[in-house]
């Protein structure tokens, strides 16, 4: 034992537990290697300027290191030292110059201050990741605390939202409350600053019932984007799976994620986590030593089956996390239940979320994970959303997740945006993802929810810059515009961004009022962006990952009228959607009737859907007949040319129908229609009509 440790008794503790765990007495300190040699407990003062003990752990079970220190409680700062061989071409980088991050650390304390220490392998090399870099990193690494579990666990009362009446709205912590005039300016930027009333009772007056956040588990600056004084502002880069960004904190640390989390359900609003388990902060080969690599390489990620020394990178961020691990997969799975049972989180979207299906042999959705995941006790009953892609082979999966998972469905995004640009022979394939996209999800039991909706998220265009600019202004971020999507089916409509031009104005509100009544409209479910509900942009860039700047933060005041009157018709539809049965269904199998007809008001037969993009939808369903203010029958028009059409109305039953909405003029309502007789879309619009 060192003699710096000689103070400390350390016994052999539990491996069943790990992590750093406090039992009231003590703490016990369990890490699972299977490859180290030995593992050292570093321990450091309240500011973690000095460590104070290195206590070998004296245990070793089941490929656990383990130890447990009696007295050692809450606020101790620690990391670990590990110890093997280092043998990159086999796949091992153990390098115990490194101090480690705890893969199941509750909390950190500091940041990284990158620097050459931070690397296993000596940068001067002429063989650089075969090198070894004797360099110590503790004095430029965070470090780990110890936290009482009974401090972060809140009383958990709340009643999720059933997945049919689910309306997801995607926001970040910084970006949503650091320019919010009511939020207190010391809690901006804060899980506090997003819980506080202002922001509770504004996302509640919007119809919103979950709130979805970009990554809040702790990540670093990349340091290519300090250099360009930039930052890493979206998140997804995770080092810590349990630990919350400290950069969110507030006046009561990490305290206030749970108070921000107690917030919205009483709000009766849900939290959705993002999350990143598909890679970690630590890159390829030529990447830093923070955690995972050190600690045992060759088990948390994934590498070439014919050379160790390189990484699998199915993420295209250098490594992929091996899920094909027992132990790696138990970390994720502790990780889903420590936010979903302690922390009280509702559900989480997975970023890149086909890699954790992805086995040695590629994707397979009876993997261990998926297979983990559904048969969990705790996870099954929270709300799972995958993104249904990664780069590596067959790494498109739209529909390829398992029953109970909904997925974002870029299908949706991309036909939506190209029927309202009037694209060539998009009608049939509009009508299939308005209606819940039913030849993807419409199997295995699976509901009409299954498919998130979206027209923009946080990666790409906000609503305003769709209708704005032909193409991305991404110069802001230091790459020479090289980055962010080309295909952004995106139109300017006359001007590049911003202009006075009257009538582009006038098309450009109406043409975002067409997406977002089409996206409420739609079966599914339905995800606005947060600030699309007021047109917010951001001056045409559409890859704000490393911009913690007012291009990416909400602007809340001094406001064209036009953000007011948007962001009611939001509020419109929303309520729209809540209070009627045929504009958010459930069930494939509820009875609903389906009948498409053409501008002359005949049935839409095969011959018809390429013949033009002007189409008109009559749902009905009869067991709703009964009920008040329940509308049985709903006639939708979409009329997406840049001239007015009459449409006539379908003869079915010879009642009239009654005008509840048209993106022409959202003041515009009451007006009665007779079967038979002709109805005037205006250019780029929709109308939603009820039985009189």
């Amino acid at each position: 034992m060192d003699a710096r440790s000689t103070h400390f008794s350390i016994q052999a503790g539990d491996w069943q537990q790990l992590g750093a765990y406090f039992d009231g007495e003590g703490t016990n300190f369990a890490l699972f290697s299977a490859h180290a040699e030995r593992v050292e407990l570093c321990l450091y003062n309240e500011n973690g300027s000095a460590e104070i003990a290195r206590i070998e752990l004296p245990e070793y079970t089941n490929e656990i290191w383990h130890g447990y220190l009696p007295g050692v409680g809450p606020g101790m700062l620690y990391g670990f030292r590990v110890h093997g061989p280092h043998d990159p071409a086999n796949g091992h980088r153990f390098n115990a110059n490194k101090l480690l991050l705890d893969p199941y650390a509750r909390e950190l304390v500091g940041d990284f201050a990158w620097s050459e220490a931070h690397f296993g392998y000596d940068m001067n090399s002429d063989d650089k990741d075969l090198s070894f870099n004797t360099l110590d990193s503790a004095s430029v690494t965070p470090k780990c605390r110890v936290i009482d579990p009974s401090a972060s666990r809140i009383s958990n009362e709340f009643s999720r939202i059933p997945w049919a009446d689910t309306i997801v709205y995607e926001t970040h912590v910084k970006g949503f409350t650091q320019l919010h005039q009511a939020i207190p300016e010391h809690l901006r930027g804060t899980f506090e600053g997003l819980g506080h009333k202002a922001a509770v009772d504004y996302v509640k007056s919007l119809g919103i019932t979950s709130i979805e956040l970009l990554p809040i588990h702790a990540f670093p600056d990349d340091s290519h984007l300090l250099d360009r004084d930039l930052r890493n502002y979206w998140g997804y880069n995770t080092i810590g799976f349990f630990s919350p960004a400290s950069r969110y904190y507030g006046p009561n640390g990490l305290a206030g994620f749970r108070d921000m989390v107690r917030a919205f359900h009483d709000g009766g609003i849900e939290v959705i986590l993002d999350v990143v388990y598909n890679h970690t902060a630590e890159g390829n080969e030529m990447g830093p030593t923070l955690s995972f690599k050190g600690i045992d390489n060759f088990s948390y990620y994934r590498t070439l089956p014919d050379n160790h020394r390189y990484y699998i990178n199915d993420t295209g961020t250098g490594n992929t996390v091996n899920t094909s691990h027992p132990r790696v997969l138990q970390m994720v799975m502790d990780s889903l239940r420590y936010w979903s049972e302690e922390m009280h989180v509702d559900g989480f979207r997975f970023d890149l979320g086909t890699i954790l299906g992805r086995e040695p042999e590629g994707f397979d959705q009876r993997g261990g994970y998926f297979d983990a995941v559904c048969q969990d006790p705790v996870l099954s009953k929270v709300k799972l959303i995958g993104e249904p892609w990664d780069i590596g082979p067959g790494g498109y999966q739209v529909g390829g997740f398992p029953p109970g998972w909904a997925e974002w469905n870029d299908k949706y995004r991309d036909s939506t945006r190209e029927y309202w640009l009037n694209g060539d022979n998009c009608a049939p394939d509009f009508a299939a993802r308005l209606l819940g996209s039913g030849d993807i999800y419409d199997l295995r039991g699976r509901r009409p929810w299954a498919s998130v909706n979206f027209i923009t998220a946080h990666d790409g265009f906000t609503l305003n810059d769709l209708v704005s600019y032909d193409g991305k202004h991404n110069e802001a971020n230091g790459e020479d515009n090289n980055d962010g999507h080309n295909d952004n089916r995106s139109h300017n409509y006359g001007t590049e961004g911003p202009t006075d031009d009257e009538g582009i104005i006038a098309l450009r509100e109406r043409q975002k009022r067409n997406f977002l009544a089409t996206l409420f409209f739609s079966h599914g479910t339905p995800m606005l962006l947060a600030g699309d509900e007021f047109g917010r942009s951001q001056m045409g860039n559409n890859n704000g990952y490393c911009q913690d700047s007012e291009i990416s933060w909400l602007h809340w005041d001094n406001l064209p009228p036009t953000c007011d009157e948007l962001r009611e018709f939001t509020r419109r539809l929303i309520a729209l959607r809540k209070a009627q049965p045929l504009l958010r269904r459930a069930n494939w199998r509820d009875g609903t009737v389906i009948d498409w007809y053409n501008v002359t008001g005949g049935a839409q037969r095969p011959e018809h859907w390429l013949d033009g993009n002007p189409l008109a939808l009559k749902l009905m369903r009869e067991d709703l007949a009964e009920q008040d203010n329940i509308w049985p029958e709903i006639l939708l028009l979409f009329n997406p040319v840049d001239h007015d059409i009459d449409f006539t109305l379908p003869k079915t039953d010879g009642r009239d129908w009654r005008l509840e909405l048209t993106t022409f003029d959202p003041n515009r309502a009451g007006d009665v229609a007779q079967e038979g007789q002709p109805f005037l879309l205006q250019a780029r619009s929709l109308a939603l009509l009820r039985r009189a």
